[in-house]
């Protein structure tokens, strides 16, 4: 499903599985993430309550600098962000669609580094949903 620039997948595990699954995907694609953000945790240490919400921050330099030396502003957008949520009854996935960052970075679609980033950020989300990835 798309959504504003956004994909937004279904996962087919609890949370903590689809957290688990989503290391395990990193590791596989040899990505080391830059940041975990646990919303839900920072909420909690300023007294309040927020359903589990992370951000996983992750990148390759070599992939994501020549876009920026290109159109430094990308850097608002780079390095790629997997949200990972939990709804009533649900766990849910979502990124920034690549087609929608190029677009918003008047960059050409069909920037080898674009694609790259697709291919990455489509298989690790895909992977932590609960899709099989062919190896």
């Amino acid at each position: 499903m798309k959504s504003g620039g956004m994909v937004i997948i279904k996962s087919d595990a609890t949370y903590n599985d689809t957290v688990f699954r989503l290391n395990e995907a990193l590791e596989m694609h040899e990505i080391v993430p830059m940041a975990w953000i646990d919303h839900a945790e920072l909420a909690r240490a300023a007294g309040l309550s927020l359903r589990p919400l992370l951000l996983v921050v992750f990148g390759n330099p070599s992939v994501g600098t020549p876009l920026m030396r290109t159109r430094p502003a990308l850097g608002i957008d780079l390095p790629l962000k997997l949200l990972v949520w939990e709804a009533e009854d649900s766990v849910w996935i979502g990124y920034n669609e690549m087609a929608w960052l190029a677009a918003r970075h008047r960059l050409p679609n069909d920037r080898p580094e674009l694609a790259a980033m697709r291919n990455a950020i489509q298989s690790v989300a895909s992977q932590t949903a609960g899709e099989r990835v062919r190896q």
